[in-house]
C-alpha cells in the first residue's frame, strides 16, 4: 500500500539542496520564499547546502545526502522543499538512507524528480511533483501553483481535484515582475493524439525524463517490484516532461523505458509543456508522441501543466488518478488510497 504523508497547518518546512545550491547573488530569492512561507504560518529550517554552490553542486554527494537524511528523520519537520533542481542529484542516491525515511512530504521538480521517483519506487512513500521553493516567493500564487498546499493537506482516504491552468508562461520576463512570480500570457491548451475527449485512470509515476531515465536498470528504478509490492499491479499513468532533450534523444529515452518494461500495464502517458523538444531534420515532438501512442496502443495527452513551463499541477507519485481532458481543458482527480 502507498503511504501518504499529511501536511498540518503551522508545521515546519525543511529546505535542503540535494542537487544545486544557491549562489550568493541569488540568496535573496530563497530568503524571500522563506519569509513568504513564514507569513503563511510555517516555520522554516534551512540547511547549510542551500547557501553554497560550486561546480553545479551545493556540496559533496555525501554531505548533501547526510543533510537530507537528517531532515527526513527529524520528527519536527513535516515537509521538505528544495530551493530548485540542478544537474547531479543522481550522485546522492547511493547515500540516501531509504530504510529510515519517515513518512513526510518532499515537493519539487526538475532534477529533484529523480529523488522523488526513487523514494516512491523503493519505499512506497508518496512524493509530490510540483513547484519548487523559490517560485513561492511572490505575494501570492496563481490558482494552479497554489494548490500544492491543499494537495499535501489531503488526508489518506480522501480525494482532491485540480484543473488545468487558464494561461501559462512562455518565457521569463525578469524586467516585468509580477506579484505571483510567473508571467502568465499564453492560453493553456491540453492536447491528445486522438484529438478526442480522453479519460485515463491509474497510479501516477513520473518526473523529468532527462534525469529519471538514468535509473533504469538500477536498484532505484525497479518499477516491476514497486508494482507488485505497493500497488498490486494496478495500471500506471506516466507523467513526463522534457527539459533539454532534442526530439531524437527524447525518442531514444522513451524506447529505453519501453524496453525496460516501464510502460508495461500502462493506461496512458502525459507530457508536460517543454522549452526543448527541438525538431531534428523535421522530426517533431508530435511525431514522437504519435509513434509512441501507436506502438503502445495507449492514449497520450500532451502540453499539460507539468515541468519547466509553469505553472504546474501538483502530481503525487503513487496516488490513484483519474485524468480527463476535453476541448483543451483538463482535470486531475487524485485519490489517496
Amino acid at each position: 500500500m502507498i503511504k501518504y504523508p499529511f501536511l498540518e497547518e503551522r508545521s515546519t518546512v525543511g529546505v535542503t539542496s540535494p542537487s544545486s545550491g544557491v549562489p550568493k547573488e541569488l540568496h535573496g530569492l530563497v530568503e524571500a520564499a522563506c519569509n513568504r512561507m513564514k507569513s503563511k504560518g510555517f516555520d522554516v529550517i534551512c540547511g547549510n547546502t542551500v547557501w553554497t554552490q560550486n561546480k553545479v553542486r551545493s556540496s559533496s554527494a555525501k554531505f548533501r545526502a547526510d543533510e537530507f537524511n537528517k531532515m527526513m528523520q527529524d520528527e519536527n519537520i513535516q515537509l521538505i522543499i528544495p530551493p530548485w533542481g540542478g544537474e547531479l542529484l543522481i550522485e546522492v542516491l547511493e547515500y540516501i538512507d531509504f530504510e529510515n525515511l519517515q513518512n513526510k512530504w518532499i515537493l519539487g521538480y526538475s532534477d529533484i524528480s529523480l529523488l522523488l521517483l526513487a523514494i516512491t519506487l523503493k519505499t512506497g512513500i508518496a512524493t509530490a511533483h510540483g513547484t519548487n521553493l523559490v517560485d513561492l516567493r511572490g505575494e501570492y500564487s496563481d490558482e494552479t501553483t497554489a494548490m500544492w498546499q491543499s494537495v499535501l493537506s489531503t488526508k489518506k482516504g480522501n480525494s482532491i481535484q485540480q484543473h488545468s491552468s487558464e494561461k501559462y508562461q512562455k518565457e521569463w520576463q525578469f524586467d516585468k515582475p509580477t506579484p505571483y512570480v510567473f508571467n502568465l500570457t499564453e492560453q493553456t491548451d491540453w492536447k491528445t493524439i486522438s484529438n478526442h475527449h480522453t479519460k485515463i485512470q491509474g497510479r501516477l509515476l513520473g518526473g523529468c525524463i532527462d534525469v529519471i531515465r538514468h535509473i533504469i536498470g538500477t536498484p532505484y528504478g525497479d518499477v516491476s517490484t514497486f508494482r507488485k509490492k505497493y500497488i498490486q499491479d494496478e495500471p500506471v499513468i506516466w507523467f513526463l516532461e522534457n527539459c533539454e532533450l532534442l526530439t531524437t534523444d527524447l525518442r531514444r529515452s522513451l524506447i529505453q523505458m519501453k524496453l525496460a518494461g516501464w510502460f508495461d500495464n500502462c493506461s496512458g502517458i502525459m507530457f508536460g509543456r517543454s522549452p526543448a523538444n527541438t525538431p531534428v531534420k523535421e522530426y517533431t515532438v508530435e511525431d514522437v508522441y504519435k509513434e509512441l501512442s501507436e506502438e503502445l496502443q495507449l492514449p497520450i495527452i500532451y502540453n499539460i501543466d507539468c515541468g519547466h513551463v509553469p505553472p504546474q499541477i501538483t502530481f503525487i507519485n503513487g496516488a490513484y488518478a483519474e485524468i480527463e481532458t476535453k476541448n483543451g481543458h483538463g482535470t486531475v482527480l487524485q485519490h489517496f488510497r
